[in-house]
């Protein structure tokens, strides 16, 4: 994987699918390698993970390859959790919940005698 010469369709056809992409940005792709030991009776049904890789592809418009970060197991340890809070972006109900949400409340007082709570 080289910066700037690595485009998707090379990198779709050396690792495969993403096992994730970035919900607000597609060009961002992250590939997960976990692997975990064989539960025994011993440690009560409790894994030990043995392998905890992340790498995480970034993508221009074009679709070339602008950066590349790899995360192993102790990396990932001594990364600092944020307490704080994102936001949500846009609080308007999407049309399939108002629908859902219209449909739940006909269905609980279908003659619309129940009271708003």
């Amino acid at each position: 994987m080289k910066i700037s010469e690595t485009n998707k369709n090379d990198a779709r056809s050396i690792l495969g699918p993403p096992s994730t992409t970035n919900s607000f940005d597609t060009d961002v792709w992250v590939y997960i390698e976990r692997k975990t030991t064989v539960s025994q009776i011993r440690t009560l049904g409790r894994q030990k993970l043995l392998v905890n890789n992340v790498l995480v592809l970034e993508f221009d418009n074009r679709g070339l390859l602008v950066n590349k970060d790899f995360y192993d197991k102790e990396q990932m340890n001594k990364l600092k959790i944020s307490k704080n809070e994102t936001s949500v972006m846009n609080k308007k109900k999407s049309f399939i919940n108002s629908v859902l949400t219209s449909l739940k409340r006909k269905i609980n007082d279908p003659l619309g005698k129940r009271t708003a709570r």
